[in-house]
């Protein structure tokens, strides 16, 4: 998790933003969660690199020379793999966690992301 939702987002906005400066536009598009804005059981390790995604698009945005280049989307729940990993495989406990509202799609994650990206730059 680390590698990928910490080191992964660093490698490639490293590699990416000398581009985006030499062209003058550009958006890099992070990936947030709620588990960046709050702790659960046994998420640990994935509230950090969450948290840390949250910390390091805040200071990408802080930095940046265009104040539209680096936005962070953390679109809400949506359900996924993930539960049944966090419970070990437990069926009706991962399940529950989706309880009481309906879980957003992949569409509506990626309409989210368009949204963002079609905004007029600053």
């Amino acid at each position: 998790m680390i590698d990928t939702n910490l080191k992964g987002l660093l490698y490639v906005s490293r590699a990416i933003m000398p581009h985006m400066v030499a062209r003058r536009r550009g958006h890099i598009v992070n990936i947030g969660s709620t588990a960046g804005h709050q702790t659960y059981p046994m998420g640990n390790v994935y509230n950090a690199t969450k948290f840390g995604v949250r910390a390091l698009t805040e200071g990408m945005i802080s930095t940046s020379r265009a104040r539209r280049s680096v936005s962070r989307r953390g679109p809400g729940v949506r359900r996924e793999e993930f539960s049944e990993v966090r419970f070990h495989g437990d069926k009706e406990r991962a399940a529950a966690v989706y309880q009481g509202f309906k879980p957003l799609s992949a569409d509506d994650i990626a309409d989210a992301i368009a949204y963002v990206l079609s905004l007029p730059s600053t």
